[in-house]
């Protein structure tokens, strides 16, 4: 989501983003500026900021800084969920920049708002692009429930692709309550290719069958994904109300302990400091967990020193303090408690994961001091996972 990228343009005034956007890149010392306008007007609510954006969605794609701009105010089309953009967004849904097509598809999709046949005749038209183009197409008509498009799209269950196959299955149970094929999508959690395991984590958040939950608990893709997906089934009016049954699975989900996910021999490192840190910076969030689970397997004299080293070295990459977080706060390494008063504390977008393990922590460690920032979180947070968090361990506190 764009919101946790906000601060890397918080200092960029409406004013400057308003003067740079449709700017000649020639004409600017950082053509640069103009795709981080498009954000940052993205994140504003005024009418003359949308009507740049709406301008910009026009740029021609030609050149590359205009092509790029033209992408990012395609995405903040949708961020601004402003029916205005409509015929905007479905004019971007012509042309060959694919990129700008799929943010398209998305932005429409956000906005919500009823669609004709004729809209829905030119989204299912998208459908004849590449596998990812295919698979942004069908989940947008999943997540509207238009029923149109059905017999293509039942085909596009049997494709050879698994990101286009897994979204048509989606589809098909959420739309039409066929849920069988959403078997298929469980031994794709643990693929050895990681964006087949998030695309399988996100088809059964779209898919809508809330049997399918436990699936996502252990399952080794980023817990942020999966409590996404895990929301969408347990909480789909965005209430930060769960039932009952369904509080303890997503507790575990939550808690996200590396032991106890699915993970392949592969993933685990060696319990050397390089080898787990080397994990810990992975692209594979599964190899991440795995250099976890070998920390967390460790004597605690030596984990307290890789902890230390790699704290030292890597605490301002939002990835490791996850990992080091999440391993000291599911351990209870009171040693360590302030490095879980710290991450409850940050701010910055990128380390809402972190709140939430210190969250845990703050419990497993009986850190009453931190109660007052648990419960101004339980109030406040835009996250759902993390204010859901909060007022589980307030109340487990009590």
């Amino acid at each position: 989501m764009p919101e946790r990228f906000d601060n890397l343009v918080e200092g960029l005034s409406e004013e400057r983003a308003l003067s740079v956007i449709l700017a000649k890149p020639e004409t600017l010392e950082r053509p640069v500026d103009k795709y981080m306008a498009a954000t940052r007007l993205g994140a504003s609510d005024t009418d003359i900021s949308l009507e740049y954006l709406l301008k910009a969605s026009e740029l021609d794609p030609e050149n590359l800084y205009d092509r790029i701009t033209r992408r990012k105010a395609i995405d903040a089309l949708g961020r601004r969920k402003n029916a205005k953009a409509l015929p905007y967004l479905f004019k971007a849904l012509k042309g060959d920049d694919e990129a700008a097509i799929i943010n398209a598809i998305d932005s429409i999709t956000k906005i919500d708002a009823p669609l004709s046949e004729e809209d829905h005749d030119k989204l299912l038209a998208t459908l004849t692009g590449e596998a990812i183009q295919q698979r942004a197409v069908i989940q947008a008509l999943c997540r509207m429930g238009v029923t149109k498009g059905e017999q293509t799209i039942r085909t596009k269950a049997k494709d050879g692709n698994p990101l286009v196959a897994g979204a048509a299955k989606a589809y098909l149970a959420r739309v039409h309550g066929e849920t069988k094929g959403l078997d298929d999508l469980i031994p794709q959690l643990t693929d050895p290719i990681a964006g087949r395991r998030r695309s399988a984590v996100i088809d059964l958040g779209d898919a809508g069958d809330i049997n399918r939950l436990e699936s996502l608990v252990n399952a080794p893709v980023s817990m942020s994904l999966r409590a996404k997906s895990a929301f969408q089934l347990v909480d789909p009016e965005k209430k930060c109300i769960v039932p009952d049954q369904f509080i303890d699975p997503l507790t575990r989900l939550l808690q996200d302990n590396p032991q106890t996910l699915r993970l392949r021999t592969e993933w685990i490192c060696p319990a050397a400091p390089i080898e787990i840190e080397n994990n810990l910076q992975h692209r594979d969030e599964a190899r991440q967990y795995g250099g976890a689970a070998s920390l967390m397997a460790l004597p605690t004299t030596e984990k307290l020193l890789i902890i230390d080293a790699i704290k030292d070295k890597l605490w301002s990459d939002y990835v490791t303090h996850y990992y080091l977080t999440a391993v000291v706060s599911l351990q209870a390494i009171n040693e360590r408690s302030h490095l879980v008063r710290l991450a409850l504390a940050e701010t910055i977008p990128q380390y809402t994961k972190s709140r939430i393990a210190a969250a845990w922590g703050c419990l497993a460690m009986g850190l009453d001091d931190q109660k007052h920032l648990l419960k101004d979180l339980a109030n406040t947070a835009v996250w759902i996972p993390l204010r859901w968090t909060c007022l589980q361990v307030l109340k487990k506190m009590s």
